[in-house]
């Protein structure tokens, strides 16, 4: 059989001449392209942000049309609730106890609305009995109420509460039905002009019409939709340019708020004024916000996204024109430039410098040719070995102290843990059920804190309160054997410290200070800044220990592991992450207590990993 030859690999030139020129062609195209895309991108943010601001002001004067509006409302039930008569048929406590007066009332009042045609209806509801009495005023057949006592409505008593001031609720909070539209009900009471007491309430319905009607004086644009949102999010009226779009424009703001009301309801609990891009299906929409801080009312304009027409855009053409006669005239200048070879000699050189202040770096520039190629190749292949080496040498003394570091870890806290759960066992079968709940309540924060999510490192408040359950503990467990204080600058409770140092000393206070003392000790545990360290001490008046039995535990020349051991262990721990040698400190005299020190630097943690 014929053997089948393979195909010859096409081999690119390796000429300088050619290398030079075709680099830089490549490097102006990725220039123009990118250049051109963040031209655009910053045109199409500019255009955005001047479409929202146009919204802002589109939303801001719809928001002082309807301000306008409440005002004068409220001017208006000013002017009712103040009448003679009114006031004078409420003080009697029913509405119907004088028709002749209550007839005055409802011409006075059918006058007012008449001037103010904004308002739909009016009602005044008495004091009389549980559920009150009520007459209403208005230009047409008003909204049904559907609840018989004005008391049972959720703003009752926030209306009382607010003595006077109104508040706004649709259709009166559920009082009435919205059988013909939404009511934006304007709620006050009415107090005795006198005395300032309770005469009773007065209820004055807005319809969304007079909304729609401060919609329409602002809004032009029909890409522009608007809406006011109640401070439940509720939808009071959306903007309606076309009369026969009721239910669409009702079902789109829906549809929107219902799939964005979340984000939304972040943004507005951050920002009473902004704007925010959102997506639904496959059109994208610019939301403006405007939050009304006395109502809590939201006014919100949707904008779709392809709407925004991106201005500039002569300036955008004539920039990257620039850009492209540049770039052809850099292209053309690369011909002339003959000194590419220099550069990458300059890189070796500047290299082979860094290696004499011991910066071990590779070289990164491709070079134009084989030859500098074959050069930098074994020049890097170099530099790999000795980094090599050397993070391998970092390594094993990482490797060292960890193992140092987690083996005297793991002996400390099986040594605490038995002694709990013999405990716990002997509180069980005495049947303190109370006192092992307690008992395990204080190990679960003990050692909530003390697992810290695989953490060595916690904060000085968070090794108080380590101590303080592990203290809780034994304080069940030995009751009248000693009393705790505690004297904590909380200045120095956020400072980071290694985990589980206290335990121990407090643990050997108790065990081998306090408790072979025979009497009832006390345990004192400070922490206090005292120059630029944080200085942690737990002091008892248990036995105490001998000079000679210190130098013992601190030059650990000793191998009683039941009276040196927490003491040892952090001692050790201690001097491994700090790297300080002098960092504890421990005073004691035979029958006199004892006293340990640590003298923690503030905010330095010296180690390789945590």
């Amino acid at each position: 059989m014929k053997s089948i030859k393979k195909p010859k690999r096409i081999k690119l030139p390796n000429k300088l001449s050619i290398k030079i020129p075709l680099a830089y062609f490549i490097v102006i195209i990725v220039t123009v392209a990118f250049s051109s895309a963040v031209l655009n991108k910053i045109n199409s943010d500019s255009a955005q942000k001047k479409v929202s601001e146009a919204s802002f002001k589109t939303i801001t004067s719809i928001k002082t049309n309807v301000d306008l509006m409440i005002e004068n409302v409220d001017n208006y039930s000013k002017m009712m609730l103040s009448d003679s008569n009114l006031q004078s048929l409420l003080k009697e406590g029913n509405v119907y106890s004088n028709l002749q007066t209550q007839a005055k009332v409802s011409k006075y009042i059918y006058n007012l609305i008449m001037a103010e045609p904004v308002i739909d209806s009016v009602y005044i509801f008495d004091n009389n009995g549980s559920s009150g009495n009520c007459f209403y005023v208005g230009q047409q057949a008003p909204p049904t109420l559907v609840k018989s006592s004005i008391k049972d409505a959720s703003w009752y008593t926030e209306a009382i509460k607010n003595n006077g001031k109104y508040i706004l609720r649709i259709n009166g909070g559920g009082i009435f039905s919205n059988s013909r539209g939404n009511y934006v009900s304007f709620i006050r009471l009415i107090r005795d002009v006198n005395t300032a007491s309770n005469l009773g309430m007065m209820i004055i319905n807005i319809p969304e019409s007079a909304f729609v009607q401060s919609y329409e004086e602002v809004v032009e644009e029909n890409s522009l939709q608007v809406v006011i949102l109640d401070e439940q999010n509720n939808i009071i009226a959306p903007n309606i340019s076309d009369k026969t779009s009721d239910n669409k424009s009702m079902d789109f703001f829906k549809n929107v708020l219902s799939k964005n009301i979340d984000n939304m309801q972040q943004k507005l609990s951050h920002d009473s004024i902004d704007y925010m891009k959102i997506s639904d299906n496959s059109q994208k929409y610019i939301i403006s916000y405007l939050t009304d801080e006395n109502t809590g009312w939201k006014y919100i304009s949707i904008i779709p996204h392809n709407a925004i027409k991106t201005e500039n855009n002569s300036m955008f053409f004539l920039t990257v024109l620039f850009i492209l006669i540049n770039g052809v005239i850099f292209f053309v200048s690369s011909f002339l430039i003959s000194k590419s070879t220099i550069t990458p000699i300059h890189q070796l050189l500047h290299s082979m410098k860094k290696v004499n202040e011991g910066n071990f770096c590779e070289i990164t520039i491709k070079p134009n040719n084989d030859e500098f190629q074959q050069l930098f190749d074994g020049y890097n292949a170099m530099i790999r070995q000795i980094n090599q080496l050397l993070e391998r040498v970092i390594e094993e003394q990482k490797t060292i102290r960890k193992a140092e570091l987690y083996t005297l870890q793991a002996q400390i806290k099986p040594h605490f843990l038995y002694n709990i759960l013999d405990s716990i066992a002997s509180l069980a079968i005495s049947g303190e059920t109370e006192q092992v709940c307690n008992l395990v309540e204080s190990l679960g924060n003990y050692y909530r804190i003390s697992v810290s999510k695989g953490k060595e490192v916690i904060t000085v408040g968070e090794e108080i309160e380590m101590v303080r359950n592990y203290l809780n503990i034994q304080k069940i467990r030995y009751q009248d054997l000693f009393e705790v204080e505690y004297h904590v600058d909380e200045s120095c409770l956020e400072y980071p410290i290694l985990k589980l140092v206290l335990q121990p000393l407090v643990e050997n206070s108790l065990y081998h200070g306090i408790r072979q003392k025979g009497t009832p000790g006390i345990i004192i545990i400070t922490v206090r800044e005292v120059e630029n360290k944080i200085c942690l001490s737990v002091e008892d008046d248990g036995v105490g220990m001998t000079k000679e039995q210190i130098d013992m535990i601190m030059t650990d020349g000793t191998n009683d592991q039941g009276k040196s051991f927490g003491l040892r262990g952090t001692i050790k721990r201690l001097q491994i992450f700090y790297g300080d040698e002098n960092c504890i400190k421990i005073e004691s005299e035979p029958n006199k207590g004892t006293k340990i020190t640590l003298m923690i630097p503030r905010g330095s943690i010296n180690r390789g990993e945590s």
